[in-house]
């Protein structure tokens, strides 16, 4: 299923600068950056479960958050993209 992760870090301090770079790595392991701080990530539940696992270790709920969206498997016909920014195939392999 198609899950779109998204994040608001908070990084007034040094601690939510680490925090965002941290979070954004992980994101970059399971799914393609489509904007700044939108990543598409293919996945089935039992490894979503364990991306947002991780994930919630990292955030701090006080001031930061994260985003779920559960597009599934018919995403093709939910997602519009308009604009210059190349379009990948997130049912390609990544390589990291």
């Amino acid at each position: 299923m198609l899950v779109l992760i998204t994040y608001d870090v908070n990084t007034e301090t040094e601690a939510g600068k680490r925090r965002l770079r941290r979070v954004a790595k992980q994101c970059v392991n399971y799914g393609s950056r489509v904007q700044n701080s939108v990543f598409e990530c293919n996945m089935d539940a039992a490894k979503c479960r364990e991306v947002k696992a991780i994930l919630e270790d990292i955030i701090d709920k006080n001031v930061d958050s994260l985003r779920f969206y559960y597009l599934g498997n018919n995403y093709k016909n939910k997602v519009e993209h308009i604009g210059a920014k190349k379009v990948a195939d997130v049912t390609e392999p990544l390589i990291l």
